[in-house]
């Protein structure tokens, strides 16, 4: 098996996983400097445009391009809505870490769970993954419920794992191992 993520689109109920493009820089660059996302995740602030152009052009093809994960944007009628992402890959323990985050103009409508969803089980049933996880601090509680609603499994909680703006933080330990596709 490879290892890297094939460079795939993914279709959820509403909604694709795509890569990210040169028109996105404007969407990611507002869904980036909005205060929610700024509170739970260590971006660059200010964020500006060419924080997002650098993601988007070197940050995301090289994370594909060196086996280490794989990006994507969440996309509804094809605006950019979320972005989801595989990271931390280790290709020998076959185990990957899901991040994301979702646009101020997009939440409400269960996308990180329903993306994260899609794109853990195509993980695990066509890319080999044994195991995937998601960590988020343990104040996110919309972060824990999308967790949750992807049928991931609460492990417990790394102490003082996690680093936001504000200092460190505790992170929730949630997983989805490829047994657990028979169940649902």
């Amino acid at each position: 098996m490879d290892s890297r993520f094939d460079d795939a689109v993914l279709a959820g109920d509403g909604f694709r996983l795509s890569p990210l493009g040169e028109g996105d820089v404007e969407d990611v660059t507002s869904a980036c400097r909005d205060e929610t996302t700024q509170r739970w995740l260590p971006l660059p602030k200010p964020y500006t445009a060419d924080a997002a152009r650098g993601f988007i052009q070197e940050m995301a093809p090289e994370m594909h391009t060196s086996g280490a994960g794989l990006v994507r944007r969440i996309e509804i009628a094809g605006r950019l809505c979320g972005v989801i992402d595989l990271k931390n890959t280790d290709w020998l323990v076959r185990q990957t870490e899901i991040g994301y985050w979702v646009a101020p103009w997009a939440r409400g409508r269960g996308l990180a769970g329903k993306a994260s969803r899609v794109l853990s089980d195509w993980a695990m049933s066509d890319q080999g993954m044994a195991r995937v996880v998601i960590q988020c601090a343990t104040g996110n509680k919309a972060s824990q419920k999308a967790a949750e609603s992807a049928g991931f499994i609460h492990e417990g909680v790394a102490r003082s794992a996690g680093l936001v703006h504000s200092g460190r933080v505790d992170l929730a330990v949630y997983s989805k191992i490829a047994s657990d596709l028979h169940l649902a």
